[in-house]
């Protein structure tokens, strides 16, 4: 059985929340079973397989969400995105911390972020960006060991009433979407 076949068993065996509770909670609820997979992976999902961001490169661009690949790092969609053109520059080499980094990886890291931001501007017409690295698992690492700068476009209507009182968050697009959006935008810099 796949991990697919298993998590669709097991989300048919969970019971409706409206039978948890007397009364409703209030709670709009955004179904996302498909972040199942990822959240019974716990804390160890890395550990023992193939680094995300190792494997990504060797497949189709499509296939692993690549956006732009350049020479020492590459550019990807977040698969758990924050908002919709959530992007990552990740290098090549498997490093895990920022000082790690070699002066060709470090320059193009920074190059790379900076032109995401110019084609999410272009493309999604965001206004302003977190940029950020999470190192360590208690800074925030998802996947500690391979070094990655989160780009997360925002816009002045992001944090809307959804999340603020209906408890939801929305992405409008569909990471297929996103990916052939950003790669189609991205600059041909031969």
């Amino acid at each position: 059985m796949t991990t697919e076949d298993e998590a669709r068993e097991e989300f048919a065996r969970l019971e409706p929340s409206s039978d948890f509770a007397s009364s409703s909670d209030a709670f709009q609820r955004l179904w996302t079973p498909h972040r199942m997979a990822y959240i019974t992976a716990g804390a160890d999902a890395n550990r023992g397989s193939s680094c995300p961001f190792c494997a990504a490169p060797g497949k189709s661009d499509e296939d692993g969400l690549i956006v732009h690949r350049g020479e020492h790092a590459f550019v990807l969609l977040n698969l758990f995105p924050y908002n919709s053109g959530h992007l990552l520059v990740c290098p090549y080499r498997h490093i895990g911390l920022y000082d790690e980094a070699d002066p060709h990886e470090t320059a193009e890291i920074a190059y790379l972020t900076q032109t995401a931001m110019r084609v999410l501007r272009r493309v999604s017409r965001c206004d302003g960006f977190n940029v950020g690295m999470n190192q360590g698992a208690v800074a925030g690492a998802g996947v500690e060991e391979h070094l990655h700068q989160h780009i997360v476009p925002r816009w002045t209507s992001d944090a809307n009433f959804l999340p603020v009182i209906a408890k939801t968050k929305a992405l409008p697009q569909l990471l297929g979407e996103v990916r052939e959006a950003v790669a189609d935008a991205w600059p041909d810099e031969s």
